[in-house]
């Protein structure tokens, strides 16, 4: 009876070796491939089941137009307009953890279908937070401006400037640049109008008023948006 033969322990280390290096080669040819997929993600497509949703429910309930059309970042998603605005033409079409370039994106789908009279735009906090500048937040508000006046010349563009928060209380400085920025653009443009929430925000210790924030530090409590609705209002009432 033959049995094979035996292989050498020497050989058989670096059998064992080589199938460990191609197990781990193989491993990091999934990561990066997997990596190159998250980072498409990142762009405004990441985006696409909200704005779909949206759509889903005009379809479902048209809303008016001609109104009030309220669009940007978290501080927009959770700010209940119906609540705060009662027996105004309020709509909110704002998608948490967006940036100013999101809203240009998906602008023909979230803002030109409503023909609104008014937008309130929220955007920028986050854009400082994962790393662009001041004069970057300024370009893309740029470009957001002029993406709505190509389908929307007359309607009146309300910029709620970034809020100092308690969270993203080391990025204050590019906070004010961006909106000093923000606000000097607009200044001679009679369709536009800038809101500073900073200095209302701010307590006598000079830093972020925590009532004005929920546990996190950074989205804004009811106390918040009382003061951001009593901000916002005569603005809307013109």
């Amino acid at each position: 009876m033959s049995c094979a033969p035996e292989i050498p322990t020497v050989k058989r280390s670096r059998i064992l070796l080589a199938s460990f290096f191609l197990i781990v080669f193989s491993a990091v040819l999934a990561h990066s491939s997997l990596g190159g997929e998250e980072k498409a993600e990142k762009g405004p497509q990441r985006w696409e089941p909200n704005i779909a949703r949206f759509e889903q429910q005009d379809k479902e309930n048209p809303p008016e137009k001609g109104g009030i059309l309220f669009v940007g970042s978290s501080s927009i998603v959770r700010w209940d307009v119906a609540k705060w605005f009662p027996n105004m033409p309020v709509l909110n079409r704002g998608f948490g953890g967006s940036q100013i370039a999101d809203s240009v994106h998906f602008a023909e789908r979230i803002i030109a279908p409503y023909r609104p009279r008014t937008i309130v735009f929220y955007a920028g906090d986050n854009d400082l937070a994962a790393g662009k500048t001041p004069e970057q937040v300024l370009a893309d508000f740029k470009a957001f401006v002029s993406k709505v006046r190509a389908s929307l010349p007359e309607a009146r563009i309300i910029y709620v400037g970034i809020k100092p928060s308690i969270k993203r209380w080391s990025l204050i400085d590019s906070v004010r640049k961006a909106n000093t920025l923000v606000r000097e653009a607009i200044s001679s443009d009679a369709r536009s109008v800038f809101v500073d929430v900073d200095s209302p925000m701010i307590g006598a210790d000079g830093k972020p008023r925590k009532e004005l924030f929920v546990a996190d530090g950074l989205h804004l409590s009811d106390e918040g948006y009382a003061l951001w609705t009593q901000l916002l209002l005569p603005h809307l009432a013109r």
